[in-house]
């Protein structure tokens, strides 16, 4: 009767606080070493997850071609070619269109400057040429004095860029093996989790389903946003205009704070060329394109691959930036999409099961398929390649993580 005691001096409702925090103190020390783990290993971590975007946005290619009969070493080195010309044809224009403009964007600054400049001496300022002079001589100070960090910085991303190299080697090696093998590596990482194989293979798929829709529909939505964006700089006849148009597409992948550097980046491109006027007409197109895009575009490409709230978006981003730069944000918030629609594939039951039922009632290994089922998975690491529409009967494909759906039988999970 002893040990009764504590137990009826602690209220009910303090007692269970006390459990949740213990739970929530557990989880936070947890997610603080993984986050810890994930910082200094952030040129491995970052480059498999730019892999894993890359593979949702390229696998479309690969598994068409694989429907169509090629094995799948061959749709996976046609895809990288592809997507590597298509990179390396991008950067050729944009490097092209820059050093053809630049010495008219220059000019056009100068121009640009000097009317500034009898504006602020003959306008309602009057301003003398020596104030002026003076404020410039400030200016040029003020970067003087901070010529020695600013090279500090120069000699620091130099040291990063053979690290930076690295990174890219490695994006690619792991985007090429996701693309070919993808499957079979997801059915090897599944053995690993016995009897509740089934449910994280749901939480693969509903995650690998976002993932896809998530960034497929991004694309578009940048496509069209800079292609767009690309078009009025042109009319308006603004140097750099396709370098401008680049900028704004690829910021458009990290929402709301892209859009915002790109648009500002082309607006002040926009305001040194052709002046205020022009500036303003642009920024105007640029605020109403991006409500259009909002509220018409992304709504209906994206859909509810990403439901989060505008404030949400905003702190996700910040921990990524936080974590691992510009190259985080980019990749928090599918990051974040992600984990929010496969935890509740992980924390559902189907009802059919009792509720004890788990790895440990079958001994922690699933039960042997039942007549006519497929055996288990194949093992990653077979060397046989076959077509990607030549798997076994009853089996499916969805995506580079797919595995036969007889798994779920084994663990005697439904969909």
């Amino acid at each position: 009767m002893l040990s009764d005691r504590p137990t009826k001096l602690v209220p009910p409702v303090l007692a269970r606080m006390a459990a949740w925090s213990g739970c929530l103190i557990l989880v936070g020390v947890v997610v603080y070493f993984i986050v810890q783990a994930i910082a200094r290993l952030a040129f491995v971590a970052l480059p498999v997850a730019i892999a894993l975007l890359l593979t949702a946005l390229l696998f479309p290619l690969t598994n068409s071609l694989r429907n169509a009969g090629m094995r799948p070493i061959y749709a996976t080195w046609i895809t990288m070619l592809v997507a590597l010309a298509v990179l390396a044809g991008t950067g050729w224009l944009v490097g092209a269109r820059a050093s053809e403009e630049f010495p008219n964007l220059v000019e056009q600054v100068q121009e640009t400057a000097r009317s500034v400049q009898e504006w602020l001496i003959q306008g309602p300022l009057h301003l003398r040429q020596t104030q002026i002079t003076g404020y410039v001589d400030e200016f040029a100070a003020m970067l003087n004095a901070q010529r020695t960090a600013i090279t500090g910085t120069v000699l620091s991303a130099g040291a990063v860029a053979v690290e930076v190299l690295a990174s890219i080697v490695l994006l690619l090696f792991v985007t090429f093996f996701l693309l070919k093998d993808g499957d079979r590596i997801w059915s090897w990482f599944l053995k690993a989790f016995g009897g509740v194989a089934p449910r994280v293979d749901r939480a693969g798929r509903a995650a690998w389903a976002t993932l896809s829709h998530y960034v497929q529909g991004t694309v578009a939505v940048a496509a069209v946003h800079g292609l767009i964006m690309g078009i009025v700089l042109a009319g308006m006849g603004v140097p750099l205009w396709a370098p401008l148009a680049v900028l704004i597409f690829f910021a458009s992948f990290i929402p709301i704070v892209g859009i915002f550097f790109a648009g500002t980046v082309a607006t002040l491109v926009t305001l040194g060329a052709k002046g205020l006027v022009y500036a303003l007409i642009f920024l105007g197109i640029l605020i109403v394109e991006q409500q259009l895009e909002n509220h018409v575009l992304q709504p209906l490409i994206v859909g509810r691959a990403l439901n989060f709230h505008p404030l949400a978006i905003i702190l996700v981003l910040a921990i990524g930036g936080i974590l691992a730069g510009i190259a985080g944000a980019a990749v928090a918030v599918p990051v974040a999409a992600v984990i929010y629609r496969a935890l509740p594939e992980l924390r559902h039951r189907p009802p059919e099961l009792p509720p004890g039922h788990d790895a440990a009632s079958t001994g922690g290994e699933p039960p042997p398929p039942g007549p006519g089922e497929a055996g288990p998975p194949r093992d990653a690491f077979e060397a046989r390649d076959q077509p990607h529409g030549a798997a076994e009967p009853g089996g499916r494909s969805a995506g580079p993580i797919a595995i036969e759906p007889t798994d779920d039988k084994r663990g005697g999970d439904t969909e």
